[in-house]
């Protein structure tokens, strides 16, 4: 298991994001997902779930013109957090800022 989970925050900018490619691209790198990263949402899910060790806290910057370029990614992302917080780390926080 890749481990980014003894950073306490990570912040990921996410305003030049123009699609669910690009997207999928820099959360692999940002979280440390293996190379085999399948670059959908089941994925990601995965990945969060049981291939690394999400940080406490993930700050997004940059969120508004994320979800204006990419509105259904930015959607998706927040509903895998949302759930993953309330399946596995209530104490997990994710900022939208």
């Amino acid at each position: 298991m890749t481990t980014c989970k003894h950073v306490a925050v990570i912040t990921i900018e996410v305003s030049a994001v123009t699609d669910e490619r690009a997207l999928h691209l820099l959360l692999k790198r940002e979280l440390g997902f293996p190379n085999f990263y399948g670059m959908n949402w089941d994925a990601f899910w995965d990945a969060i779930t049981g291939l690394v060790s999400v940080p406490a806290h993930v700050r997004f910057l940059g969120w508004a013109q994320l979800a204006a370029s990419v509105p259904r990614g930015a959607a998706m992302l927040r509903r895998a957090l949302d759930d993953y917080q309330a399946t596995y780390r209530p104490e997990f926080v994710a900022e939208y800022a």
